[in-house]
């Protein structure tokens, strides 16, 4: 009976042994998952896989295989909790463009979060197609399935046209997958440019030079060398932004987070979401439960690591500039803070952005992270990685530049 996900999960290179199978199988008849679902999605998770990388795997195997999956759907604790009657999507309001443009918006991030308070002290009931009550289907900037040039997305699954300021909802969001197979060695060669390599550790390498000498000041003896291995003696410390508009360059992230798994032997990674603030996460299936604190990291790894940043700079701009701006926290200090905490820890620093760069004008909070970068924000393309591992080799200090005046939001 459970045999199809056995073999699917093999299709699907989740190293899953006939050993752990047969366990699996052993544990059904001993009644262990019972006659519910979520047990056995749980017992077989349990039993099948070893490696956490492989959790996302083994969700779409079981999805595809059992037409269904329970997983971890649990809900983040809300300072206040929005009725669902209030958000049922009975409607969807698509307005023109020059419907659009007569929208106001309120007038900042503070003005925003002060009225979103008023409406739940005073909102007694469901709305639909309003401009004003947490509703559906209307340019309220409190809802979801409508629009508003500056909101707040409650109860929507998924963004629509990516201008809102913060999302009230919890996100899931999946690991990038570091056993990504590369069409080509490209971004592998790039990435090669950062490198000094050493000799440390035991003598295993031959040493042809040194043998060949040896050999002939011994009258032919034959006297082998030994050296110790050349390694790249880099240390990187990757974070990658994960979710929202994130989600449409997952491909290319993955291959540039496989590319940097070979190529370097000293690697850590951490996720974080927009921009980096005082926590983040190794884990995407226990972003909540398995935090680290950033000063954690500043304080664990010296400054002659390299820091390396992956994110399209796509956000609403407040978050930048205002506390309590993240979308999905509250954050005591604004995202530049932290920015300029991490570039000070780590000198040797650049943002790798995969959206094109012609586009990058057009964000706002873009041209905000390229000053406080200093200037050293580079295509996700082989001509800018190439830039990018070149200025980490040159490495040296940066000045952070002054932000911009937030005049709206962007994406999130």
């Amino acid at each position: 009976m459970f045999l199809p996900l056995f073999l699917s999960l093999r299709d699907a290179k989740v190293p899953v042994s006939l050993k752990e199978y047969l366990t699996l199988l052993e544990a059904v008849r001993r009644g262990v998952a019972g006659f519910n679902v979520e047990t056995f999605y749980y017992l077989a998770r349990t039993a099948l896989v070893k490696d956490e990388r492989n959790l996302d795997k083994f969700d779409r195997v079981f999805a595809r295989v059992f037409n269904g999956v329970v997983g971890d759907t649990a809900t983040a604790d809300l300072t206040a909790e929005i009725p669902e009657e209030w958000l049922r999507k009975l409607a969807e309001r698509l307005l023109t463009p020059e419907e659009m443009a007569e929208i106001k918006a309120l007038g900042g991030f503070d003005a925003l979060m002060e009225t979103l308070r008023q409406r739940l002290a005073e909102q007694k009931g469901r709305h639909q197609g309003g401009s004003k009550w947490i509703g559906t289907a209307g340019t309220s900037p409190f809802g979801a399935y409508g629009y508003n040039p500056e909101g707040v997305r409650i109860g929507q699954d998924g963004s629509r046209h990516r201008r809102a300021v913060k999302v009230w909802d919890r996100r899931d969001f999946k690991n990038l997958d570091d056993g990504q197979d590369l069409g080509s060695r490209n971004f592998r060669l790039a990435l090669r440019r950062l490198r000094r390599f050493a000799r440390e550790g035991a003598a295993t390498e031959l040493d042809l030079a040194g043998t060949i000498g040896a050999t002939a000041r011994q009258g032919g003896m034959l006297d082998l060398k030994l050296v110790p291995e050349r390694h790249n003696r880099i240390k990187v410390l990757l974070l990658l932004d994960v979710g929202g508009s994130m989600d449409d360059h997952v491909a290319r992230c993955e291959e540039l987070f496989s590319a940097a798994r070979s190529e370097f032997k000293h690697l850590e990674h951490y996720y974080f979401h927009n921009c980096p603030y005082g926590r983040l996460w190794r884990d995407n299936q226990r972003r909540w439960e398995d935090q680290v604190a950033t000063t954690d990291l500043i304080h664990t790894y010296p400054a002659d690591w390299k820091l390396i940043i992956v994110g399209d700079a796509a956000m609403s701009p407040y978050e930048l500039t205002a506390p309590g701006a993240a979308v999905e926290e509250w954050n005591e200090e604004p995202g530049r803070v932290w920015l300029e905490r991490l570039l000070a820890a780590w000198p040797s620093a650049v943002w790798l952005n995969p959206a094109p760069q012609a586009q990058w004008q057009w964000t706002q909070s873009t041209e905000m992270l390229r000053r406080l970068m200093a200037g050293h924000m580079h295509p996700l393309t082989l001509d800018g990685l190439d830039g990018a591992m070149r200025a980490l080799n040159r490495g040296g200090e940066r000045r952070l530049g002054p932000p911009t005046s937030p005049s709206g939001p962007d994406r999130s």
